[in-house]
């Protein structure tokens, strides 16, 4: 991205807006790929967050519907430590996804 940013202010014929036009070619990849992991991480950390929720949900019911306290904290971390295990499985194929994605970029 740089040589190919380089390449176009060494262009002595060419006019500022062709100069910026060519940078712009330049970046787009990278932004591209900023884009699609950007994208993944922030799908992958809702999905953990919905998760969650829901964990935070049923504690403040099952503390509402009269369960001690003590035994709602343990559900709630039970639950919470439950969609930490079940998103980490996941990140294998993320990566898997993310890595096909930007070779398609690169090409």
């Amino acid at each position: 991205m740089f040589r190919c940013s380089a390449d176009c202010c060494e262009n002595a014929n060419a006019s500022m807006e062709e100069v910026h036009q060519c940078i712009e070619r330049c970046h787009a990849p990278l932004a591209q790929a900023q884009a699609t992991v950007t994208g993944e991480l922030e799908r992958f950390q809702n999905r953990l967050q919905r998760c969650m929720m829901d964990c935070n949900d049923r504690a403040k019911d099952a503390f509402h519907s009269g369960v001690k306290e003590p035994d709602v904290k343990m559900k709630a971390d039970s639950c919470v430590s439950k969609c930490v295990d079940d998103h980490a499985v996941l990140i294998p194929s993320m990566t898997r996804t993310l890595k096909e994605s930007l070779t398609s970029i690169a090409k």
